[in-house]
Parts: structure tokens; sequence; C-alpha cells
């Protein structure tokens, strides 16, 4: 034996050659006192190929004559043959190497969850045992091409490989020899191309999942896929499958859990699949399947899940619904469903689940459902009911209740205690809900959630709310709440993470407690009545991130202990009566202008308001009050010089004090008028702007009488006649940090074009310096950016008049696409970024001094009709004052997440590397699908944060968006990468435009060849 290691240390994979040839050896050795036990010499060459750094194996030892006593080893108690080795979960890596082939008895072999990584993991020559017939390599990391070892196993019956990375098609004859396998495994991995049709041979299949891959094709391969009667469980989710669902289904009679979502299915749903008695699930949810829901369903006694969310069903939920007894789960959200809910949905007494959100259903909520005693889950948010919530739903044991964007009326109905022993979700925002909100809420001690925002109650915050200890959102905007803010909102040291009660009435002060509060990350009070200071003890919120203060009465200074919170990212304090100096760390130093104005005198260079410091009157101490050293203390009483000039001091302090109210009335009065006046001058814009506008029918004449500017001599707009005409066509389509955009019909033939009107409070006052900076922007052509074809300018009034992109912005087709719309393919989403790009290089090194965008997001990159991207809003920070050129945009008006870290210092110069920065942004936007920032129910997910966390976990195609169908890796991955390094939070490790755009050229492949679909 002195030619094996010992079991303690594992053999160098140099040694596994010559191991292997010993093996052979041993194999034909004929002496009984030299020949070893099989097993034994076969498990320990197997385990010399494996990494085990903690020992799991040490009981594995040459020196046994068998290996029954090994631990994770099982014999057939018989003949003493090794019949089985477990090995799940131990840690282990390195190879599998050909020990394996001595067990020539084995029968089970169960490897999952390990650490085995690579393409080498199994060796090409390995051929394992004819008597295997279970073998489970699950969750792992092997990677490569399935391996020829693993085909024609004909003995095998279970086989697991699912959760590896393995890739490329399955080989042709993966099903050659399949005759006896039962269940199969491939989910979660990257394997492609379409489904082989040798498939059909696998007659004995009763279990088979090939979920979470690349497969693409027609489900019609299945003329052999519906042969298999065996077949009870079927997977083939989250691929790339596409045609219609083939005719056929009732021919698997045996069939109990079919999976068909995530696809690109198209047509209706199977009207046979009613045939299938035994079917328990059926989910073909996120497909475009379109129809009504087929009445063969009704037969499906046995139903117990029905998902077929995020599709394009039509006509109503059927009354026969009610007939599905065993029906536990049902989920139809995201359809196109419309009429009533009927009154048979309260038949199915074994409903727990029921969503049926975002549809076109009417009515009211039918008081039957109520006696489904076992619902927990009921969604039925973004429809169209009306009438009162049906008391008696809240007796049920209901763990989430969502009506929310409905037009419900009426008030909260009771709820029971069994109700508040399970309460974790109630959303009812956005209805016309009216009363009071129920204390008795502060009885649900799970609920986490709680969003009653854009209603009518009128009641006070109850404080019984503070005691809900597991709640981390509170949601109570834009109702008519009256009352304080209650001092317990906290009391339970919960986990409280949103707080918004802007937009109500509340009254009196903050409360101090409010800084008991540790782990919110958003706190809006905005819009309110609150008076007295901000407390201090803000300062204790560690977490915070975003504060909204404005538009209340708050008094005093800001507390200068604020500037401590380090996450802090957002800040408005705008319109209460603030005064002094902001705090000299943290956020505040790079607060906007308008997220501080409207305050009675915050001392601020960007404010045009006095600045009044909060400082104490000097104390003077009257040098007679104690007598003096001289004893004259009674003289200077009688002296009658003494009352005349204490009465003359105390008219002056009186004096003082009258004319600062006076001033401060009569300031008041003024700011309120300007308000006012700025109301109706916003309300009336587009019949003053562009009237003023039409007015004109010539390109010159004085600047200062309002004429019309083009820079293209053929585009003259003489058309221009009927001004009424113009308005009555106008149309408002957008609005920005610059001002709001119009589409409006110019000249004789008629062309649209774009008509921005800016904010005219920052614009240079000067027509020439305006005219100049105009012009040096009109001259910026490029194909993708937004050109510029004129202007109109008055002191009181600035008009940009741009090309018209008619398919609106990336962020509107990103994020508020309508369902009929498709979402972007890769290659159009690619030639977005790509055109950007070049967009933003074309401005920052063709022109000296660089024109930087300063604002750069999806909102301001627009398509035309070919989805080309247009880059608009570029220069435009050129034209306003000297002041605001510093800090251009309060995070409040900018997307968030697109502000560079720089901007966070005054001191530093905005420049190219800021738009490199939001460019980086829209990058990840545009590969993932997802906002710059996204708020859910109890987190907010800043977007380079999470795909920067999922590329060190190495998970970081999880981030890309599943919408956009196929993708090739090769560019998605390294383009999502780029983002990465565009927004690098030293501006100087950021690349420039003209490398982004070389970057791109290269990471640019050809698409891959695809499988013809059959």
């Amino acid at each position: 034996m002195a030619y094996l290691p010992k079991a303690s240390s594992p053999v160098p994979y140099p040694l596994l050659p010559l191991l292997s040839i010993l093996l052979v050896l041993s194999s034909l050795s004929v002496a009984a006192d030299v020949q070893l036990n099989d097993d034994v010499l076969g498990l320990i060459v197997f385990k010399s190929g494996l990494v085990d750094t903690s020992s799991y194996l040490s009981s594995w030892n040459e020196d046994n004559d068998s290996p029954c006593s090994w631990n994770f080893v099982t014999c057939d108690p018989r003949s003493g043959k090794v019949t089985e080795v477990s090995l799940d979960g131990l840690g282990l890596s390195g190879k599998i190497g050909r020990g394996l082939e001595k067990l020539q008895h084995l029968r089970a072999l169960f490897l999952a969850g390990n650490a085995f990584t690579g393409s080498n993991v199994l060796s090409p020559s390995l051929s394992l045992p004819s008597s295997l017939q279970r073998l489970d390599l699950g969750r792992n990391r092997i990677s490569g091409r399935i391996p020829s070892s693993l085909v024609n196993m004909s003995s095998v019956r279970f086989l697991d490989l699912s959760e590896n990375a393995f890739s490329g098609p399955l080989p042709d004859d993966f099903f050659m020899s399949c005759s006896s396998l039962q269940f199969l495994s491939l989910a979660g991995n990257s394997l492609e191309g379409p489904i082989p049709s040798t498939l059909s041979g696998c007659s004995f299949l009763n279990g088979l999942n090939l979920s979470h891959n690349h497969f693409s094709g027609d489900p019609g391969f299945a003329s052999g896929l519906w042969s298999l009667h065996r077949l009870r469980f079927l997977d083939l989710s989250d691929n790339q499958l596409s045609g219609l669902v083939p005719v056929g289904v009732s021919m698997i009679h045996n069939m109990k859990e079919l999976y068909l979502q995530g696809n690109h299915l198209s047509g209706s749903l199977p009207n046979d699949l009613g045939l299938c008695p035994h079917l328990t699930t059926v989910d073909f949810s996120n497909n475009q399947l379109d129809g009504p829901i087929p009445e063969s369903i009704q037969q499906l006694g046995s139903l117990v899940t029905l998902r077929a969310s995020n599709n394009l069903l039509s006509g109503a939920l059927p009354s026969w619904v009610g007939n599905l007894s065993s029906l536990e789960n049902m989920d139809l959200s995201g359809n196109k469903l419309e009429g009533n809910l009927p009154s048979s949905i309260g038949n199915l007494r074994s409903l727990k689940f029921l969503a049926l959100s975002d549809n076109v259903i009417d009515g009211s909520i039918p008081t039957a459902l109520a006696y489904s005693s076992m619902l927990s889950k009921i969604r039925l948010r973004g429809n169209r009911l009306v009438g009162s919530i049906p008391g008696g739903l809240f007796d049920l044991g209901l763990e989430e209740i969502d009506f929310s964007h409905n037009g419900l009326v009426g008030s909260i109905p009771s709820g029971s205690s069994r109700l508040f022993e399970t309460l974790q979700l109630m959303d009812l925002s956005r209805n016309d809900l009216t009363g009071d909100i129920p204390a008795e809420l502060g009885l649900a001690s799970n609920l986490r959630y709680l969003n009653l925002s854009w209603n009518g109650f009128q009641s006070a915050v109850p404080p019984e709310i503070g005691y809900l200890h597991n709640l981390t959102v509170l949601d109570l905007r834009n109702n008519e709440l009256q009352g304080m803010i209650p001092r317990d909102m906290c009391s339970s040291g919960g986990r409280l993470a949103i707080l918004q009660l802007d937009g109500n009435r509340l009254t009196g002060p903050i409360p101090p407690e409010i800084g008991n509060c540790a782990s919110l990350y958003l706190l809006s009070l905005s819009h309110n009545n609150l008076t007295g200071p901000i407390p201090g003890s803000i300062a204790r919120l560690s977490d915070l991130k975003i504060l909204k203060l404005e538009f209340n009465e708050l008094t005093g200074e800001v507390p200068q202990e604020l500037g401590r919170l380090e996450n802090l990212l957002a800040v408005n304090i705008s319109y209460n009566s603030l005064i002094g100096r902001l705090p000299t760390s943290g956020i505040f130093p790079s607060l906007d202008r308008s997220a501080l104005q409207g305050n009675l005198g915050i001392c601020s260079p960007l404010l045009t308001e006095p600045c009044k410091m909060n400082v104490p009157k000097p104390l003077v101490l009257d040098p007679y009050a104690y007598g003096n050293p001289n004893g004259d203390h009674k003289h200077r009483e009688r002296d009658p010089s003494f009352s005349s000039r204490r009465h003359r001091m105390f008219l002056s302090v009186s004096a003082i004090i009258a004319i600062s109210a006076a001033l401060l009335i009569a300031s008041g009065v003024v700011v309120i008028s300007l308000l006012n006046a700025s109301a109706r001058r916003r309300l009336a814009f587009v019949d003053a702007a562009l009237e003023s506008m039409c007015s004109s029918s010539s390109r010159s004449g004085n600047l200062s009488t309002g004429k019309l500017v083009l820079f293209d001599t053929k585009a003259s707009p003489d058309g221009i006649n009927n001004p009424q005409s113009l308005l009555n066509k106008a149309s408002e389509i957008g609005e920005g940090a610059f001002g709001t955009v119009y589409k409006v019909p110019l000249g004789v033939p008629e062309r649209i074009v774009a008509v921005k009107r800016l904010v005219t409070s920052n614009i240079v006052q000067f027509q020439e310096e305006f005219d100049r900076e105009v012009r040096t922007l009109g001259k910026a052509r490029h194909p993708n950016l937004i050109l510029l074809k004129g202007y109109y300018w008055t002191p009181q009034l600035q008009l940009l008049v741009t090309e018209y992109a008619p398919n609106g912005s990336l962020h509107s087709r990103l994020h508020d696409r309508e369902p009929s719309m498709p979402p972007l393919p890769w290659q159009t989403r690619f030639n977005i970024v790509l055109g950007t790009a070049k967009g933003l290089a074309h401005l920052h090194h063709s022109y000296r001094p660089p024109i930087v965008h300063y604002n750069l997001k999806p909102s301001n990159i627009l398509l035309d009709e070919n989805l080309n991207p247009k880059i608009s809003d570029f220069g435009l920070a050129r034209l306003l004052t000297k002041l605001d050129r510093h800090v251009m945009n309060n995070r409040f008006q900018c997307a968030p997440g697109y502000v560079a870290p720089e901007l966070a210092c005054q001191s530093l110069r905005v420049n190219e590397k800021c738009d490199v920065y939001g460019f980086g942004m829209m990058v990840m936007e545009v590969v993932t699908g997802r906002r710059a920032v996204e708020y859910g129910e109890d987190s907010v997910v800043i977007l380079s944060d999470h795909v920067r966390v999922m590329l060190e976990r190495g998970n970081v195609v999880e981030c890309v968006d599943r919408g956009m169908g196929e993708y090739p890796e090769d560019e998605v991955l390294p383009v999502l990468k780029l983002g990465m390094v565009c927004t690098s939070q030293v501006p100087s490790s950021r690349p420039s435009m003209a490398e982004v755009v070389q970057i791109l050229q290269v990471i640019k492949t050809p698409l891959p060849t695809r499988c013809e679909t059959h």
C-alpha cells in the first residue's frame, strides 16, 4: 500500500495518471494476497481527486478491508458492495475521477451543493458504472458543455445537473439512450438552442425540468413532447420559447404540474387544457397570450394553482370559476380582464391567494368574497372598482390587502381580532376613502407596510401606530389629516424606514422624539402647517437619505449637527421661515437654490433674500443699577436729564420694532403678490407664450420687440397668420429642469416642432448674450443631437424652437411604456447607448471650451422615428446666470442617482466628467431596465450600488432586463461593466467620451446565428 497517499492529504493532480495506471494493473492481479477490495481502491482514488478542506472524508482509509463503515457510504448488507455514495453539501471541490469506475454495484451518487467549479470537473474519459441509477450534481458551478460521459447512460433513472453553469446547446444524442430515464433536471444553467426532438424517446419520463435556461424555438418541438404519456411534471419556464402553445396537452393524460411562464408564447391558452384531469398546477404567467380563459378549465376539479398573470387575456372572469372547488391560488393580474367580479368567487372555500390586479375590472367587490374563509392574500390593485369595502373581508385572517388605485369610497371597515393577528400589508392608496384612520390598526402587531395615501381621511394620525414595532413603511400622504405628529411615532423603537406624512394639514412642531426612529431613511413632512424649529434629534437618524420639509412654517436655524448625516442624499427645506447659517458639512454646502428659497433669511450666496442671524442682543449693564463707587445712586434718579434719555431710548427701540414689523408685513404682502402673479402667469403660459411667438412673421428686427428668429433661412414662419388656431393645436409634452416643452405645428405645410419655454428667473437678461449663446448651440449639429432651429426672446419670455422627436424619451420607453408596446430589444438598446456616446463625444471634443450637458439622464435622451437617440437640453446651462452655473440642479429636480459625487463640493468646477457619470447611470438603466433609484415597500435600491454588489458576487447576469428577450452576453455584460467604470467615484478614473465610443465599438460583435424554430 505504500504507493497510495495517506487519507489525510489529497493526491496532487500530477499523480492522478499514475494512480489510474495502478488501478488498471491492480484489476489484472490474480494474487489473492495483493488483490485490493475494488470498492476501497475505487473510493480512495476518487477521494484523491477531491479537495476536502473540512476533512469530512477522514474516515476513508486505504488500510480498511471494506468501505462499508466509512462516513457517507452505504453498502448492500448481503453482498457488502458499495451501492450509494452521498456527499451532498460538504464543500468539496477538485475533480470527479475515474475511481468511480471500480464501483460496479453503485446505484446512487449524490454530489449536490458542493463547490465543484470549472469545465474540467468531470474527466472526459470517465465512464460511470452501468449500474448507476441516480446521479445528482446540482447546485455546483460546473461549466462548459455537458460532457459526453453523462450522455447515453441507459441505466440512469434520475439525473440532476441543475444550478450549474453548463452552456451551449444540448448534444443531439443527449436523449438517444434514455429508455430508463424517469426524471431529468437541467434547470438554472445557460443552455441554449432548441430542445432535441429525440426527447420523445424518453418514454418513461415523468419529470422534466428545463427552466431558467436560454432554450429557444417553438414549443411545438413537442410533437414528441406531448407523446410522453407518463409525464407528470413539466417545467419549461423562464426560457426564450416562442410561438403558439401547441394543441395536444391533453395527450399527457397524467400531467399534474405544468410550468410555461416567462417565455414569449403567443396565441390563446390551449382549449384542451381541461382534459388533463389530474392537473393541480398551471402557470402561463409572463407571456403574450391573449383571448378568453378556456371554458374547459372548469373541468379541472383537482386544480390548486392557476397563474396566467402579465399576459393579454381578455373578456370577463367567468362565473364558473366558482366550480374550481380545490383552487387555492389564482393569479390573473396584469391582463385585460373586464366586467364585474362574479359573486360565485365566494364558493372557493379553499382559496388562499387571489390576485386580479392591473386589469379593467369594474363594479363593486362582491360581499360573497368574504365566504372564502381561507383567504390570506387579496390583491385587486389598479382596476376600476367602486363602492365600499365589504366589512366581512376584515373578519378574515388576511395577511395582505391591496385595493389601491381604484375608486372605492366610504371608510375602512372595523377589523376583527383575527385580522389584527395576521395582517402584514395593507395598501388602500389612491381611492376616495374618507372618515377616520382606525386606531385599532395599532393592534396589528405584524403589520409591516401601511399605505393610505391619496385619499380623504380627515382624522389625526393615531398615536397607536407608533406601537407597531414591525412597521417599516407608513405612507399617509395627500389626505386631510389634522392635528399634531404623535410623539410616540417610534415609541416601540421599531423598524420604521419610510415615513411620509406630506400633503396634509398637520400643525404643531416636529416632535423631538422623531430621533427615536433609528431606522428611518426617508422622512417627508412637506406641505403641511408645521411650526417651530427643526429638531436637532434628527441628527441621530444615521441611515437617513432623504429629508423633505418644504412648504411648512418652520422657524429658527437649521441645526448644525445635521451636517453629520453622512448618508443624506437629498434635502429640501424651501418655503419655511428659517434663518441663519446652514450646516457647514454633509450635503448642505451643495444644496441648490430651489431647496433653500422662500425662507425668512437663510444665509447662502445662492439666495437674494437678506440673511438673518439668530444672534442674541448684547447685554448692557446699567452702571448705576447697583450703586456707584461714589454713592451717586440717588443723584442719578434725581437727574432730570436721565428720565428724558430713558424715554428717548424707549421710543427708539419701539420705533425700530415697529419699523421692522412694518417692513416684514410689507415684504410678506409683496412675496404673496408675486407668488399669485407667478401662478397666474403659469396658468396662462400657452396663451401668452405662443401668442407672442406667433404674432411675429419675420426673423429680423429688434430682439426686444419679441421677434421669432429661425436659423434656417428656408424655414420661414410666414405661415403663422392665425395665432388662435395655433394655440388650439399646441400641447404640453414634457417638463424638465430648464422649462416646459410643447408640441407645436409650425408653418405651411405644417411641420411639427418642439417649443421649450425657459425658466426666466435664472436666464441671462441681456439679449446680445442670449443671442450669442443660443447661436453657438445652434451650430452644434450631429445625428445624435436635437437640432436647435431658432428662438424667441423678450426680457420676460424666452423660447427655444427645436427638432421634434416623435417617439418620446428613453425614460418613457424604459419605465412608462404602454402594455401594448413591446420592450426595447437589445440591438436597439445598444444603438441608443452608442449613439448617445457619440453625441456626447461630439459636444466634449469638437468645441473649445467643451459643451457640457450638466443634466444627462434618460428623460433628456429623445428617440426619433427610427428609435435613434438624440440628446436634448445640451448646453442650456450656458444660458444661466453665472451664479447658477456652479450648483446646477437640486437633487429633487434632477433624477436621483444621476448626480456625480463631486457635485457635493461647491469648490469643484463642473466639467465633462459629470456627463460621463450621468452616461454611466443611463447605461445601467438601459441594461437592467430599472430606475436609478427605486423605492420599495421597505427599502430604497440605488441602482449603481445594486449592480456593484451583484458584480462582486459574480451574479451580474441577474441584473440584466429579461424583458428585452434574447441577448448576447459578450455584449451586454461588458456594456454593463463599462457603465460601472463611468460611474467611478473618482472623476479622473472615468474615461473620456471619445474613449467610451472606442470601447463600445470594440464590444460590438455580430449577433450569433439563431437556430431556426420548428
